[in-house]
This record gives C-alpha cells, structure tokens and sequence, in this order.
C-alpha cells in the first residue's frame, strides 16, 4: 500500500476531522468559531502597568491568534467535514454496488476496497477508522473498535492469487506488539492452506472474497425488496432471520460471519460469536 506522507498542522487538523462524522465536524467549526471570536472582539488594554509586559505579551498573541484563527480554523473544521461526508457517501455507494453484483468485492482499486472493508464492519457494529493505506505501521489499514476492544485489519484485494501466510503473520506480530483483542485479515480472492493453518487457533480471522460478499449481501438484504433478493440471487428471508438473531446465544455479544474450515461443514457460513479468539466462548447460529 501507498505509503503515507508527512502532513503539517493545518492538514492534520482537515486529516483528523475527516475520521469523524461529518456533523462532528460541523460542530467543531461552530464552537471554534464563536469561542475565538470572543477572544478577537476583547478590547487591548494598551495601558500598562510596571511588570505587565509579559502578559501583554501573550495577551496581544492570543488576539493576533483569534482574530485569524475564528476563520481558518472553522474553514478546516468544515473541510474536514465536508470530506467525511464525501467518504461516507462512498462507502454505502461501494456496498450498494457490491451487494448487487455477483463479483462486487473484486471491482474497484485497493483504495477503494479498503473503504468496502472499513464500511462492512461499520455495519457489524464496528467502529472503524481509515488507517490511510497502511504504510509504516504493519500493513494495518483499517482500526476497528467495539466496547474496549480493539482490533486490526489488513486489506488483500487480490483476485489472480492466493494470500499466503507471511502477510498473515505480519499482522499477528502487529496485534501482539499493539494488544489488541483480535484481527481480521480480508481479500478478495483466497488463501492459502498455510494461511489458513496459522490462523487456526488464534485470534486472527481471515475473510476471502466469498465470505466478504455473503456478508455484504445480507447486510444490505434488509434494504431491499423480497422480490429483488431473489431476482439477483440474494440470501432467503431465513437469511435475514438469521441476521435479525445474530446475538450469540451462549453470552449475547454480537456475531459476526465465519467460513467454517474443516470437518463436513467445510466452506460453508456460519454466525460465530465475536469474542472466540478472547473468551473461546463457542456460540454459533445457522447461516440458513
């Protein structure tokens, strides 16, 4: 992935305000607004007395400070909102599209994918953050958090070959210098058996292309009419069943798709609670 490049303060701030919801955004160019320009309309007090010439000092700065900053800082503020709303329209677009369409998750550029990924956990009740494409961070490119815990994701969108198990590894490494609850590895293609064998036992999932849609498809089930599930082949109403139920029935927490990987089942979907890799707790419900 693109390797991010070094910003300064005022793209920090527009970087930073586009991770949150676009009202968030809003708000903050209000608030800074009207806080700065009550600093800026404060009079000067030019008259001073032996000792105060420190404090005018930084009196005078902060007003130089305001009366620019009631401007700018409101304008990033805005700027930032204004592109988390771009995003956020983006993402339900891209989840639109890959819901109605058989191979959905293989479109698009990497950038493109991510946001896919990042908008498919939003809906399993994630919160989930843009990680900016990777970069010197371990490959992480979505941050997800739900409760306290906090989990990493790395994003495959490889469609000619299979994800071996290096990037797998990579990740686990990552999950253990960060402490974090889990992570979820996610490609639009496949992996390997090496990969899939890594991951057996710990708490890293890995999601392939096939899984991805499936999941995709019945979150956006629910937005659609019974005939036009059918007409394009999307999950059955005991699909959407399933979904209404996904609370696991051993301690409640949410469930989240798996891919069964061994045994008769094998390849096969199935609601898994989210808090196996840290509980081991081992409530599933039928996907159909």
């Amino acid at each position: 992935m693109a390797r991010r490049k070094k910003s300064g303060l005022m793209d920090a701030v527009v970087e930073a305000t586009a991770l949150l919801p676009w009202w968030v955004g809003v708000a903050l160019a209000l608030v800074s607004y009207f806080w700065l320009d009550s600093i800026a309309q404060r009079p000067l007090n030019t008259v001073l007395q032996p000792g105060q010439a420190g404090s005018f000092a930084v009196t005078a700065m902060w007003h130089a400070f305001a009366s620019i900053g009631q401007f700018l800082l409101p304008f990033l503020f805005l700027l930032g909102a204004g592109i988390s709303a771009y995003k956020q329209h983006q993402a339900k677009r891209l989840h639109t599209d890959a819901a109605n369409r058989a191979d959905g998750v293989a479109q698009g550029t990497w950038r493109e994918f991510e946001v896919l990924v990042g908008e498919y956990f939003r809906r399993q009740g994630f919160t989930a953050l843009d990680n900016g494409g990777g970069g010197p961070d371990g490959g992480v490119d979505v941050l997800l958090q739900k409760g306290s815990d906090k989990y990493l994701v790395q994003c495959k969108p490889w469609r000619a070959l299979r994800v071996g198990v290096q990037p797998v590894r990579e990740l686990y490494g990552v999950m253990a210098a960060r402490r974090v609850a889990g992570g979820f590895v996610v490609t639009s293609g496949d992996f390997t058996q090496e990969a899939r064998s890594f991951a057996e036992g710990r708490e890293i999932q890995l999601i392939n292309g096939k899984t991805l849609q499936r999941g995709i498809q019945v979150q956006a089930a629910s937005g659609l009419p019974a005939s036009a599930l059918h007409e394009v082949g999307k999950p059955s109403p005991a699909v959407l069943a399933a979904e209404a139920a996904s609370t696991c029935p051993l301690c409640s927490a949410p469930m989240v798709l798996r891919l069964a990987r061994n045994g008769a089942a094998a390849d096969k979907q199935f609601w898994g609670c989210s808090r196996f890799g840290q509980t081991k707790c081992r409530g599933t419900r039928e996907l159909e």
